[in-house]
């Protein structure tokens, strides 16, 4: 059974406002701590990453999978769900600008491996992204989110 991204996620904000990629990051970040899935560190992990080995993370245009390696700031798996009103750059030379970072806190290679097919199988379907695109509520994202889990 494919993984439920709405019952996976901790927060949601829509239309959020980031000056840049690493506000857009912390902003994923703050999602995961808000629902209890990570501590503050792991946010500065997650940055750090992104430092360390370049914008990889921005793994289709305009989205970013913000992550960093499980740790002991992780305290359970989780999603965030960050859209941003205006695009920032990453850095990446074919994916930029970004409009969505997914925050993802995963305990094991196996979980991230399993949520990166769920977000793969979601945001592939390219009228399903338009309406995550113009979601405005976190109840629009959960629902879209929720009807595409069903559908698959």
């Amino acid at each position: 059974m494919a993984l439920n991204l709405a019952e996976s996620l901790c927060s949601i904000s829509t239309k959020a406002t980031a000056a840049d990629w690493r506000e857009a990051i912390r902003l994923s970040g703050d999602g995961l701590v808000a629902g209890g899935a990570t501590t503050d560190e792991y946010t500065d992990q997650m940055i750090a990453a992104v430092v360390e080995h370049g914008p990889y993370i921005v793994i289709a245009p305009g989205i970013a999978l913000a992550h960093a390696r499980p740790s002991d700031a992780v305290l359970h798996g989780g999603l965030s769900w960050v859209s941003l009103k205006t695009p920032v750059e990453f850095g990446h030379p074919k994916n930029d600008p970004v409009t969505l970072v997914i925050g993802l806190a995963a305990v094991d290679h196996t979980t991230h491996i399993d949520v990166l097919k769920a977000v793969a199988g979601v945001l592939s379907d390219k009228a399903v992204r338009a309406r995550l695109e113009a979601a405005t509520t976190d109840d629009e994202v959960r629902t879209i989110l929720g009807e595409a889990a069903s559908a698959s």
